[in-house]
């Protein structure tokens, strides 16, 4: 099964919007290193505080690494389909995880876009169940909007239907 590939996937800006996203989360984290690294010295703070923040730089050295490479294998793992019946999610780069939502469970479906995903004119879609809340995290435009009215509308003929 995990060999199946839904039908549809991320906007082909993802990666990019992923990585400007991460990259102002590191220049904050690094900021942040750098304010506690002047305290050391001013403060003279002990020697095992110094240590710490070198771990700590250290760490943000992997973060920064990983944030690199992780947004175009999660825009790869990340597929998508829908039907009349269910919405269909498969994501995840170590863990592989597969969601099947019935469109029967839809109690609202949302679209929100930050300055980043405007500039490139992506949406996130957001399903909520009674029990849960899935996010479908970049689509185009139009298409998002276009989807949120299918899932909507799906959701609502099957209630209806019942």
């Amino acid at each position: 099964m995990s060999d199946i590939k839904l039908a549809n996937q991320l906007a082909p800006s993802f990666p990019t919007i992923r990585r400007i996203s991460e990259t102002i989360s590191n220049i904050v984290g690094f900021v942040v290193i750098g304010v506690l690294f002047w305290l050391y010295y001013f403060f003279a703070w002990p020697i095992w505080v110094f240590w710490l923040l070198i771990g700590l730089i250290v760490l943000s050295v992997i973060g920064v690494i990983w944030s690199i490479i992780e947004p175009v294998l999660l825009y790869r793992s990340w597929s998508y389909q829908y039907d009349d019946e269910y919405l269909q999610l498969s994501y995840g780069i170590l863990t592989k995880e597969w969601v099947t939502i019935p469109m029967t469970k839809i109690q609202s479906v949302s679209t929100s876009q930050g300055p980043i995903m405007k500039r490139y004119d992506t949406r996130s879609i957001k399903v909520e169940t009674m029990g849960s809340a899935h996010v479908i995290p970049a689509l185009e435009e139009n298409l998002a909007l276009q989807l949120r009215g299918i899932l909507a509308e799906y959701a609502k003929l099957k209630e209806v239907d019942e």
